[in-house]
């Protein structure tokens, strides 16, 4: 006799008769109910925190949870009560740029918050009893710096990564920088490039003496700082392990834009104008990998397409299956620097932002694309997870920050047609700070104009050249009235 398949309603009933009668602890129930599906398709806009007045690149919740600290284009730190969504302290972080990572340090009472931006700097903000801001700068890339990682539990010690290929590791102890290591190109593919600019960092939580960062190229390295001399004396430039999926190697048109450890050591790496892929610890390339595909061997790289998700050539090599990292498809991820996450106590699920302004949620284990959820106007760029329950917080171009929670009394199904939707918006209306900015998005609107691609296309190229004025001189504006610096953006770095 065949069995009838449990409901989602059912498996709950029953964990929490387990729960009721000892036989599920506590932990392990909260961990069941964090995880269930229902409640991820359950999940509905909660409420918009609204006070930034630019675009909200960085968003992250302490480690108690109750608080949600964000950083913006208009160079504010502002520390929210997202369930109320009141502004518990808003204050200048003292950077001359966007600000595009701020976080609480573990340990220190929500008091201590250290942020990097566009202007290469990274700095500390402490907060006193009576709520004064205090901030300092602790030291600087030459570009942008996009990212800092918190050494996991530790209030001192942090890392951060920049366009300079410079990795920077932090003591707040002592207030001083250390310089470990700047990532250089494989090969000579990159020739142009003396470093590779660097988008991502991250700390794997289970063993913190590896981490990992990426950027302008295919390659994922992961570092062991155990094996950094603190007196110099070693060469600390070689990785301990390169991460990149087989199709891509020796593909020089892609790179990274965000990367995620999770609970179980995996790690999460999110590619532009491609996909994301997880690779467990034992699906490294090793020290010193192959920079030559079986892809590109025998190919005239002007003959092979640019749309890496639909067209790439398949490896001619065989390929262990069960060696291969697990994919994520649907979103897109061309127009800015996406960060990647999991999501759920276990890190059940995997989420991103996307060019065409929504959410997707993919269960970690086989891909399965399960969540579409419509956020913004424009671009999604970051996604946060709650440390404890089930609730997502998510920004990006738009100025303001939404939170998420499962209150929905129907289950969201996905929507028609996913990756036919083009994204709603353009690089020039994003940020727009310098009359180099201008220039440079005026001719790219004339190189699209005369693209045969557009042949018997409607244009709206008045419209759009209107728009790009206009956005223009909105921010020029706000810069004004801000009184802050107007140096050069590229609108990719919002």
């Amino acid at each position: 006799m065949n069995k009838r398949p449990r409901t989602s309603i059912g498996k709950a009933v029953v964990n929490v008769w387990q729960r009721e009668v000892g036989e599920l602890s506590a932990r392990n129930f909260t961990h069941r109910v964090g995880g269930s599906e229902d409640l991820v398709l359950r999940l509905e806009l909660y409420r918009k925190l609204e006070k930034h007045r630019g675009c909200v690149n960085t968003i992250s919740f302490n480690a108690a949870g109750d608080i949600l600290v964000s950083g913006s284009d208009d160079r504010r730190v502002i520390l929210w009560n997202w369930e109320t969504g009141k502004v518990q302290l808003s204050f200048h972080s003292g950077h001359n740029n966007n600000i595009f990572q701020a976080k609480i340090m573990p340990y220190t009472d929500d008091r201590s918050i250290i942020t990097c931006a566009a202007d290469g700097q990274v700095r500390h903000a402490q907060i006193s009893d009576k709520g004064q801001v205090k901030t300092s700068l602790l030291g600087k890339h030459l570009g942008r710096s996009h990212k800092l990682a918190i050494e996991p539990g530790s209030p001192h010690i942090f890392y951060t990564c920049g366009e300079d290929g410079l990795v920077q590791h932090f003591d707040l102890r002592t207030g001083a920088a250390t310089e470990l290591v700047t990532c250089q190109p494989l090969d000579g593919r990159r020739s142009h490039m003396p470093a590779i600019h660097l988008n991502a960092i991250a700390i794997d939580p289970r063993n913190p003496n590896f981490f990992a960062v990426a950027g302008s190229d295919e390659y994922t390295r992961l570092f062991d700082i155990r094996k950094y001399k603190w007196d110099g004396s070693s060469d600390f430039g070689q990785p301990a392990n390169f991460f990149c999926p087989p199709h891509l190697i020796g593909d020089g048109r892609v790179g990274i834009t965000g990367l995620a450890f999770s609970e179980q050591s995996e790690l999460l790496v999110s590619y532009n104008d491609e996909n994301i892929y997880l690779f467990e610890r034992d699906m490294g390339l090793g020290p010193n990998p192959v920079t030559t595909s079986p892809v590109s061997m025998g190919s005239d790289a002007s003959e092979m397409s640019t749309d890496h998700q639909s067209e790439a050539s398949p490896s001619t090599m065989p390929i262990d299956e069960s060696s291969a990292p697990q994919v994520y498809k649907g979103h897109r991820n061309c127009e800015t620097v996406k960060g990647v996450n999991f999501f759920g106590p276990k890190c059940e699920y995997v989420v991103s932002g996307s060019d065409c302004a929504r959410i997707f949620i993919w269960k970690k284990k086989g891909g399965e694309l399960i969540r579409v959820m419509e956020a913004d106007k424009h671009v999604v760029n970051c996604i946060e997870s709650h440390p404890h329950t089930t609730v997502l917080a998510s920004s990006g171009i738009d100025s303001d920050i939404k939170i998420w929670t499962p209150k929905a009394n129907e289950r969201a199904t996905l929507p028609q047609n996913i990756e036919k939707k083009k994204p709603r918006a353009r690089g020039w209306m994003y940020r727009l700070s310098s009359p180099e900015d201008l220039m440079l998005q005026l001719f790219s609107l004339q190189r699209q104009r005369v693209s045969p691609e557009r042949d018997g296309e409607n244009s709206n190229d008045g419209q759009e050249l209107l728009e790009l004025i206009m956005a223009f001189q909105r921010n020029s504006d706000d810069s004004s009235e801000d009184g802050g610096d107007t140096s050069s953006q590229d609108d990719l770095f919002c």
